[in-house]
């Protein structure tokens, strides 16, 4: 990016992004209430009630959603008592114009119904400002002198704009956090950009590593104690502008072979690719990483899939699983944060894309991760409608009208006299005039969602290539009020859309555009749940 966002984004959260949103937050204000969350030192096994949200217009039915104001980063989930607890950004005085940002948790087993927890981290708690994003970590052995199991958060803050990271801690089980200190853990030496501190535990070789977000490269730390860190190397990226919230996890392959991942959020729009997730598989020795290629994959090639964090899977025994993890993205971008009509409907901005179940799987010689939508995802279906093969040839559309649904299809054409164009019209006004194009064009050669038929941030299509000669497509879409996404094939790519369909958009029409398309095994599952 020509500027630096580590002022302007800061700034988007402070009273000049507020002010410029006066019509629409005039609108909301009749709506705006607390949330009825449980207090901070609450037991998570006592009842809890979901947050009361206001009236809903635009509120997603199976999306994350902050129960008032406003959202942005999420924190890496942790897995503590049967439960994965979802830290994020929150703002609780976006609407008034006020900024800041406290962590406020939520709590959930299937990845797909949370619990509002409360702040966990309030903002301004101490001289060196509000709490920036960061991570979580479980301190089983008592490294930090906290007490065994003590949760740990190291959480950038910034005193005087100086950004560094200090350390926060919990005694009882994440609930509230006291801080560790007033001095910074990792000070910073001088530079503009220094934050985003991701930890795991090294067990190779029995010590804490940390991935810092430096502007454009990755700083590698070692430590101990979690309150003593030592400098070992970087990683360096100057083609992807600013990195931001970087990751860094092993994971076990399909076929049986493991593999470090280094992941960042950064900006490859300059080089006409994504802004979201980039990773890179490859060799970690506790000092360096080796790419096994310099050029990025993606997690996603859409538009609102930011600050995204993988967190593992535990099984039944609460044992971590090498073969599978989670993704869960911010379903925004800092080039329009604001531009969302929930402000006006519902009082509030700030959701998150579905949680993935990510697998890392071999292609020719490579791998990449696979993504699917979380597996919990199909105990909230209140309806499946089971279409079979539905060959079409110009138009056909759909009697079924739904806000929110999961449908799944493979498009099958004969490569030797393809159409030129195959797709849905998703979020579809009864006029057709708005909606959401998803399919594949064949000409390009590329898949696509387009969201400029309908009301949206900024506009724009997202496309991968694709194979036309293959002469099939399987393509998964999870729709529901404020987004759309686009899993194809085996989930290596996605395309994440923040869209704001009108009321009653609800219609589907298919399309093969010269010639003809069979939608294959075409099944919608319409999905209730409470998030």
């Amino acid at each position: 990016m020509k500027d630096s966002p580590a002022v302007s984004r800061r700034a988007l959260l402070t009273g000049s992004g507020a002010v410029a949103l006066t019509g629409s937050l005039a609108l909301a204000t009749p709506f705006a209430q607390s949330a009825a969350a449980a207090p901070p030192n609450a037991r998570d096994n006592a009842p809890a009630k979901p947050p009361y949200k206001g009236p809903t217009r635009m509120r997603p039915t199976y999306h994350f959603s902050v129960p008032d104001n406003w959202k942005n980063d999420p924190q890496r989930p942790i897995y503590i008592d049967g439960e994965y607890h979802y830290y994020y950004l929150y703002n609780a005085d976006y609407l008034q114009g006020g900024g800041g940002t406290s962590w406020r948790r939520a709590t959930t087993t299937d990845h797909v119904s949370f619990r509002d927890r409360g702040v966990a981290i309030p903002k301004f708690s101490n001289d060196n400002g509000d709490c920036w994003s960061g991570c979580l970590v479980i301190d089983e052995r008592n490294t930090a002198g906290y007490g065994e199991n003590a949760v740990i958060a190291l959480v950038t803050q910034a005193p005087q704009g100086r950004q560094a990271q200090y350390l926060w801690y919990s005694t009882d089980r994440g609930r509230s956090f006291k801080p560790g200190g007033t001095a910074p853990v990792l000070p910073n030496p001088g530079v503009q950009d220094f934050r985003d501190p991701k930890v795991i535990w090294d067990a190779d070789r029995g010590q804490w590593f940390m991935v810092n977000a430096e502007g454009q490269k990755l700083g590698f730390y070692t430590s101990a104690n979690l309150r003593s860190w030592r400098r070992v190397g970087e990683f360096v990226r100057t083609d992807l502008g600013l990195l931001e919230c970087p990751d860094l996890f092993r994971m076990t392959a399909d076929d049986g072979t493991s593999h470090w991942v280094l992941g960042t959020s950064a900006n490859g729009k300059g080089r006409g690719l994504p802004a979201t997730y980039a990773y890179w598989t490859g060799a970690f020795n506790g000092i360096t990483f080796t790419p096994d290629h310099a050029e990025p994959e993606w997690l996603d090639y859409g538009y609102d899939f930011y600050g995204a964090v993988t967190y593992p899977h535990h099984d039944s025994s609460g044992a971590e699983d090498a073969t599978l993890r989670r993704a869960l993205g911010w379903a925004n971008f800092w080039d329009y944060p604001h531009n969302t009509p929930t402000l006006a409907t519902d009082a509030y901005n700030g959701d998150d894309m579905i949680v993935r179940d990510i697998r890392l799987k071999k292609a020719g010689g490579s791998y990449h991760l696979a993504s699917t939508p979380t597996t919990g995802l199909a105990n909230h279906i209140k309806r499946t409608h089971h279409l079979g093969d539905v060959k079409v040839t110009g138009t056909q559309d759909l009697d079924i009208s739904s806000p929110a649904y999961d449908l799944t299809c493979e498009l099958v054409w004969d490569p030797a006299a393809p159409p030129s164009n195959i797709g849905l019209e998703l979020c579809r006004a009864s006029g057709g005039g708005r909606h959401v194009a998803a399919g594949a064009f064949l000409r390009g050669p590329f898949a696509y969602v387009n969201r400029r038929p309908t009301i949206n941030p900024t506009g724009g299509e997202s496309q991968t290539p694709i194979d036309p000669s293959a002469g099939r497509l399987t393509l998964r879409l999870l729709v529901d009020r404020t987004s759309v996404e686009m899993f194809v094939g085996d989930g290596r790519v996605v395309h994440s859309h923040r869209v704001f369909p009108l009321e009653g958009d609800n219609n589907i029409r298919l399309y093969a555009n010269d010639g003809t398309a069979t939608f294959s095994d075409l099944t919608i599952n319409e999905i209730n749940a409470t998030t």
